[in-house]
């Protein structure tokens, strides 16, 4: 099982507001193809822009508190951002969460399609989201 960091994710009132600040400071462009590979209808329906810096992607998305309510999962990826990790086996990781004792929400393909989700919390409180994307080289 291999990881390797893929985005790091930042929630605001204003996806359009953020969007322009990292463009503008950071100088980020667009991820290609990332915006048609959501599921809105029954995924996250909120603003979202995918930037990069050429290698590490960034996802700005808008603040949600009612996803818990709507998914039933205990894990809110879009009340305070999340770092995302990508994975070439999900089953091996989810077995290392459980092997030791970590509680997880999957989310499964809900967000992207084709991508696999879960999300847990590391010791501070910060969600951490590993994925595996069907049909996609590591």
């Amino acid at each position: 099982m291999r990881l390797k960091l893929h985005h790091i994710n930042l929630v605001h009132t204003s996806v359009p507001e953020l969007d322009a600040f990292y463009r503008d400071i950071l100088d980020l462009k667009d991820e290609p193809g990332m915006s048609e590979k959501r599921k809105l209808d029954e995924g996250y329906p909120g603003a979202v822009s995918f930037m990069t810096d050429g290698n590490i992607q960034m996802h700005l998305a808008e603040k949600d508190l009612k996803i818990g309510f709507r998914t039933g999962q205990a894990v809110n990826p879009v009340e305070r951002g999340h770092i995302a990790f990508r994975t070439d086996d999900m089953d091996a990781f989810i077995a290392r969460l459980e092997e030791k004792g970590v509680p997880y929400s999957d989310f499964g393909d809900w967000a992207m399609t084709g991508w696999r989700q879960i999300f847990f919390y590391d010791p501070a409180g910060y969600v951490v989201e590993v994925h595996q994307v069907d049909g996609e080289d590591f």
